[in-house]
């Protein structure tokens, strides 16, 4: 697979990251290393948001509300994944600032 490729599968949760990191670690270019800091970031995000939610979902009555915010990561993976097609090195909303200077294992 070429790295733009790579990019996109990076999104597609934890397995594709894996995937994407393993099969592209040897010819990394930015795009992709870009892209697998991101997505990263949005996994890991993605396993506290949903610690929280669970936590929020059984001490409150808000259980509707709760489940909206639940579906966030699976738009700014999709957001991710547009970026990624589109050659973009743009950072996800919300967190992806958090995550552009981290990650030094992957590049």
């Amino acid at each position: 697979m070429d790295n733009k490729t790579l990019s996109i599968v990076s999104y597609i949760t934890i397995f594709g990251w894996l995937i994407s990191f393993f099969s592209g670690k040897d010819k990394a270019d930015g795009l992709l290393r870009y892209h697998l800091k991101q997505s990263l970031g949005l996994v890991i995000s993605t396993f506290i948001l949903y610690a929280v939610l669970n936590v929020l979902f059984l001490i409150t009555e808000l259980g509707f509300l709760v489940g909206l915010f639940g579906l966030l990561p699976w738009v700014l993976a999709i957001i991710g994944i547009i970026n990624a097609a589109n050659e973009v090195e743009k950072p996800l909303p919300l967190i992806g600032k958090m995550f552009e200077n981290k990650f030094s294992f992957i590049g």
